[in-house]
């Protein structure tokens, strides 16, 4: 059965994107979606618990530096494009309108502009504070000159992302889209969805595979090109090559786009299965959100590495240090010992019968005048400090000395008094 692109198509889905009978929406994209934002949301719990919350002090200076970058994108937006309104343009407001009509986005409609391209075939969305931007280059609505409904395709399709929040949800899933298959397969779902609120928007669906055709052609020559004979091209996209390649990019190729925007019902060459096995340990780094996911996930692998090699360090000085403080025990005793038996502080360790040197290779150091007791290790100093109790036995207080961090001390010295 043909997927119907209607108005009432949209019309009906009442604005509710997630509509499971939504016929605009790529059923991969609803499944691919869950998946990526479940897995998005562990991934931000175990990087936030993992740096003991300082990934969020990189959030927010990356954060802070989005939101001085893409102000001056907008700002040159503003400043610079044309406001598709119906005193500029009113033949693009009105389709714009029409567009937004039946894609029921009537109550929530973005900003449309006219940019210059500089020779670009192309049109995007973005989004920036809360509000959504629809972007068309020039090159693109002159190229469609001959063929206005063709402008229908790329104003539904950019309002297609907008529709879906596609400019919202990457942040949650920006840790896991840069994983092989999974960040690409969804990225293409999303094109896929955005070629049907494309195709809604045209009153046909050749009027939308021209329109297509142009970013391949050109402006000039779409015009020649075969529709059929295009369409058929897509079978060659079964060769291990084209598969791998597409596997790793975040567009399926033009031809296929083409071909399910004139039959819709009609499934699409299948990919070489070897194609998948290469793919698998290869990285999505495409544009878009694959690419930003890669960059912020090596933000933070970066950040993990930061925070984890230290602590690392921290272990090991502690795990040594704790053995060093076990190692005095028998110094302390034997000095503990001494001042009972004698009343006095030993004038050395050779005089109370203690060795300088630990087990582990530890130099102990005395003095004399009031008993405290050094360990000299390679992480630092632990020192023993010596307190008489009422009854003329010793105690012990272990503090850090030179070289010793806070986080290295070893449990036995925190717990105070020994």
């Amino acid at each position: 059965m043909r997927i119907q692109y209607t108005a009432s198509a949209a019309a009906h889905s009442g604005g509710a994107e997630e509509h499971v009978n939504d016929p605009l929406v790529h059923p991969s994209e609803r499944t691919l979606g869950a998946v990526t934002l479940v897995l998005g949301i562990l991934a931000w719990i175990v990087i936030v618990v993992g740096t003991v919350g300082i990934a969020l002090v990189y959030l927010l200076l990356g954060f802070l530096f989005y939101l001085f970058a893409h102000s001056a994108l907008i700002s040159w937006l503003r400043g610079n494009g044309v406001l598709i309104s119906a005193q500029q343009l009113p033949d693009l407001r009105d389709r714009f309108d029409a567009c937004c009509a039946k894609l029921g986005l009537e109550r929530d409609k973005p900003e449309a502009y006219l940019l210059q391209g500089g020779g670009a075939l192309n049109a995007f969305a973005t989004r920036f504070l809360g509000r959504d931007y629809v972007v068309l280059l020039s090159d693109v609505v002159d190229a469609m000159g001959e063929h206005p409904d063709g402008v229908g395709f790329y104003i539904g399709h950019e309002l297609g992302h907008v529709r879906r929040k596609h400019l919202t949800g990457k942040l949650w899933r920006a840790p896991v889209l840069w994983l092989p298959l999974l960040g690409a397969a969804y990225s293409r779902a999303k094109e896929s969805t955005c070629d049907r609120h494309g195709r809604a928007c045209c009153e046909s669906a050749e009027s939308a595979a021209r329109a297509m055709v142009a970013l391949a052609a050109g402006s000039e020559r779409w015009r020649a090109v075969d529709l059929a004979a295009y369409e058929a091209q897509a079978g060659l996209a079964r060769g291990f090559w084209m598969s791998y390649h597409e596997l790793t990019s975040g567009y399926p190729w033009l031809t296929k786009r083409v071909a399910r925007v004139l039959r819709p019902d009609v499934e699409p060459p299948r990919r070489n299965a070897f194609a998948y096995l290469f793919a698998l340990f290869t990285p999505y780094v495409g544009r878009g959100g694959g690419a930003v996911g890669i960059l912020v996930v090596l933000a933070l692998v970066a950040v993990l590495v930061g925070v984890a090699l230290p602590a690392y360090r921290d272990y090991e000085a502690k795990a040594r240090l704790s053995l060093a403080y076990q190692s005095s025990e028998v110094a302390r005793r034997g000095l503990a010992a001494y001042y009972v038996e004698h009343k006095d502080v030993p004038a050395s360790l050779e005089a109370a019968g203690i060795p300088a040197t630990l087990a582990d290779g530890s130099q102990l150091t005395l003095e004399s005048d009031t008993m405290t007791l050094t360990v000299d290790t390679p992480n630092g100093q632990l020192v023993f400090t010596p307190d008489e109790n009422p009854d003329g036995t010793v105690r012990w207080h272990c503090t850090r000395g030179a070289g010793v961090r806070a986080a290295q001390l070893p449990s036995a010295c925190q717990d105070g008094e020994r």
